[in-house]
């Protein structure tokens, strides 16, 4: 063989290999987005559009996973499930007389049931990008639960707008209350013991 050929060849080698490194890496990249896409559904999107860079959003959506992973979630005893289902109930008739505490009680009431279990609950947008990654579809309704909530203790609002919140809560408090589901990787919920 010629030098001509070898060198050649070796080209088409290094070619070969970075298309192949390229497009091996496109693959990685789109499956990580898959499966986040997957897993935290409307939340990707949202996240997305609040950070604007897929690699910074999917970063932190990978870091929600590893921040949650290392908590010490629980199920709750039967004496608490009982506890917190008679509370809401509670919670729920007060909805009649006095709409705006109930909502109060309830976004109380979800953290409440959130700290016993073992999520951290000081700061209200790590309580939502922990909920993230365990109930993303209900993540969007307890945001919503909780800026009710807020804009109650500022302004009017409507007694709709509060049963609106409280059927959000309401989603979010059962899920919580049940025995706990981990969402694996597939995006099917498994129970835990």
């Amino acid at each position: 063989m010629d030098t001509t050929n070898t060198t050649t060849i070796i080209i088409a080698a290094i070619i070969f290999l970075v298309v192949g490194g390229l497009l091996g890496m496109a693959l990685v990249r789109f499956q990580r987005t898959k499966r986040l896409k997957d897993r935290f559904g409307p939340e990707y999107h949202r996240t997305l559009d609040r950070i604007g860079d897929t690699r910074q959003a999917e970063d932190e959506l990978e870091g929600r996973l590893a921040h949650v992973q290392n908590l010490n979630i629980r199920s709750l005893t039967a004496e608490e499930v009982n506890r917190f289902v008679l509370e809401w109930q509670a919670t729920q008739a007060e909805f009649v007389d006095q709409p705006l505490a109930a909502v109060q009680k309830a976004d109380r009431l979800i953290r409440e049931v959130m700290s016993t279990r073992g999520y951290p609950v000081d700061d209200f947008e790590q309580r939502a990008a922990d909920i993230s990654v365990d109930y993303p579809d209900l993540v969007t309704n307890y945001r919503e639960l909780h800026a009710i909530t807020t804009k109650g203790e500022r302004e009017k609002i409507s007694t709709e707008e509060m049963r609106q919140a409280m059927v959000h809560g309401r989603d979010l408090f059962e899920n919580l209350v049940q025995p706990e589901t981990k969402v694996n990787d597939t995006n099917q919920k498994e129970i835990i013991g």
